[in-house]
């Protein structure tokens, strides 16, 4: 009852102008990049990180969070109708929406996606609610050991499930700590790996890091990939055949469930959800023949299950200060500049501004369902503006933001840095995701190790003298152990398959 009583302030303060603006405002960019192909939530949310500076902190958060599950209602309208998908999760519909729309019924593949789409959010929505402040009351009870243990398990969930290569994720992982302790060590205030360099002192900017590992690296990955224009095709019947609701519904219903519980976990993305309802559907149908062919379910359980993912995937953040995901690190910084501290004491500290984040979210899946059906064709074409003019634009807000952090042209050569190297790595598949991670949790990491050794008198045994602390860190050592045997054993398997070529 007092969780439903903290929803309805929230609604309070949501629905003010300035806050509905900014709602508003997050979901149509968010739309705007699902449906541009190559842009992501990441890349967006890193990008206008420098516009939230001067916003009220709930606000600025409201923004960002509607960016990033707006973008996975974009991602569906490209896929359904040029076989582009604008996001990553939305692969999964290019396999039944396009086919769909092929014999002209891309408006009920558009309509059940959306459709689908509103109700896995509310749905997970409406966990967040019941699951988060029993969480993170819970949570409060932890202490420095674990905590380290916890963010250890998160870092490794990452690591492990993020890459195609455990070595190059734990190398990507190291990349983030390292930068992590440049400038002053937050216990004894000695100065590191600073090279003499004034600028570095207080340490790097998250924001730099953020615009150019994920804006500046996808612009020159994208300059690679340009596609030609395709035609549209017309979007016109936005509900499914009366004899599809049923089926419909029902996976609906499960990728709801599917999508939330995957949020959960740690270093898990949209994608594998997405991924897992598929396969689900098609096990479960009476003709599995159909999928791929143009089956409604198709569409709509993967739909549901990645926008049902988003809102999981906030509880871990929320409730323990753990990112799930890149976009979801990018949100953790963008607290932390705001001077919240996303976990427990979230909901204790902050509860304004949490609840009228929540309510926001409700409040954005309505406006992207409202947007998402009678426009489908006008996002459509928005996908098809040429990348010499797009990417141009999307480099000259990064510049801008990236000097406006500190009126600094020291922080936009760092900007150009970090945007070389992102894409160099992504070149020879070391993920980045693990080096936003591992910046974000490094200096709490930090804090939270040094304060547990001081606890333990220097003794790093005594973590496994607390059953939780202990738990999670044997936990994180087999999920480690486990992806590197796997890693092992495909490329094992790899090198049979060309021994037998």
């Amino acid at each position: 009852m007092e969780s439903f009583n903290m929803l309805l302030h929230g609604f309070e303060t949501a629905l003010s102008f300035w806050n509905l603006l900014y709602c508003l405002i997050g979901v149509t960019v968010g739309m705007l990049v699902g449906v541009l192909p190559g842009l992501g939530p990441t890349t967006a949310t890193a990008i206008l990180l420098p516009i939230s500076f001067g916003m009220e902190p709930v606000s600025a958060i409201i923004m960002l969070a509607g960016i990033y599950y707006g973008a996975m209602y974009g991602g569906t309208i490209t896929s359904v109708l040029i076989n582009t998908p604008g996001e990553a999760a939305s692969v999964i519909t290019c396999l039944d929406g396009h086919p769909l729309a092929k014999q002209g019924r891309a408006g009920a593949a558009l309509g059940i996606a959306g459709i689908g789409s509103f109700i896995g959010g509310t749905i997970s929505i409406i966990g967040l609610v019941l699951i988060g402040p029993p969480v993170a009351e819970y949570a409060l009870k932890f202490g420095p050991p674990e905590f380290f243990g916890l963010m250890v398990l998160g870092m490794i969930m990452v690591i492990g499930l993020m890459g195609k290569s455990l070595i190059r994720g734990l190398v990507a992982a190291v990349i983030g700590l390292v930068l992590a302790m440049i400038g002053m060590d937050p216990m004894t205030g000695t100065v590191r790996l600073t090279f003499g360099q004034d600028q570095l002192m207080d340490g790097l900017d998250f924001v730099m890091i953020a615009m150019g590992l994920f804006g500046l690296s996808e612009i020159l990955s994208g300059l690679e990939n340009q596609e030609k224009a395709q035609k549209i095709p017309k979007v016109k019947g936005v509900l499914p055949k009366r004899e599809e609701w049923k089926p419909s519904l029902k996976s609906i219903g499960r990728g709801s469930l599917l999508g939330f519980l995957m949020g959960l976990i740690p270093g898990t993305n949209s994608v594998i959800p997405a991924i897992l309802s598929y396969s689900l559907e098609k096990k479960l149908a009476k003709d599995p023949s159909r999928f791929g062919k143009g089956a409604i379910e198709g569409v709509a359980g993967p739909e549901t299950a990645n926008n049902s993912y988003c809102g999981g995937a906030l509880i871990p953040l929320f409730t323990l200060g753990l990112p799930s995901s890149p976009t979801i690190a990018v949100l953790l910084g963008a607290f932390i500049m705001h001077g919240l501290t996303p976990g427990p004491t979230l909901f204790v500290k902050n509860p304004d501004i949490v609840w009228a984040i929540i309510a926001s979210m409700f409040i954005g899946n309505l406006l992207l369902l409202i947007m998402n059906l009678p426009l489908a064709g006008i996002w459509a074409k928005i996908a098809l503006v040429p990348a010499k003019l797009l990417f141009p634009i999307i480099l000259i807000i990064s510049i801008i933001g990236s000097y406006s952090v500190k009126n600094s042209l020291w922080d936009v050569a760092a900007m150009f840095v970090f945007g070389i190297v992102g894409y160099v790595f992504k070149k020879v598949d070391i993920p980045l995701a693990p080096i936003v991670l591992t910046f974000v949790l490094g200096e709490l990491m930090e804090n939270s190790l040094l304060q547990s050794l001081a606890l333990f008198e220097g003794h790093f045994m005594g973590f496994f003298t607390r059953p939780l602390s202990a738990t999670l860190l044997v936990l994180s050592a087999m999920i480690l152990i486990a992806s590197f045997v796997a890693g092992l054993m495909k490329k094992k398997d790899g090198l049979s398959a060309d021994v037998e070529m």
